[in-house]
């Protein structure tokens, strides 16, 4: 059977440019999300005060890999042998 993937939207931003911005999402993300398998940048905007950008935003769609039941399973396996 073939790979089943999920896409989420997320919202992250950064103090110091857009490349950061789209690194804390996936990083932010991979704490909780397993199989990531690639990230699309659909927007970048920036928060400006005083005439300077002081934040800058990245909206991704973030995908991965949906786990099939076996998978799930072999992973309750390895998670218990390790207790």
């Amino acid at each position: 059977m073939g790979n089943v993937v999920n896409v989420i939207e997320l919202v992250a931003d950064a103090d110091t440019g857009w490349v950061d911005a789209v690194q804390n999402a996936v990083r932010e993300a991979a704490r909780t999300v397993r199989h990531i398998t690639g990230v699309e940048v659909t927007n970048l905007t920036a928060l400006v005060e005083d005439g300077r950008i002081k934040s800058y935003r990245a909206n991704v769609n973030l995908a991965f890999t949906v786990e099939s039941e076996d998978q799930r399973a072999e992973g309750r396996a390895a998670h218990q042998s390790r207790m």
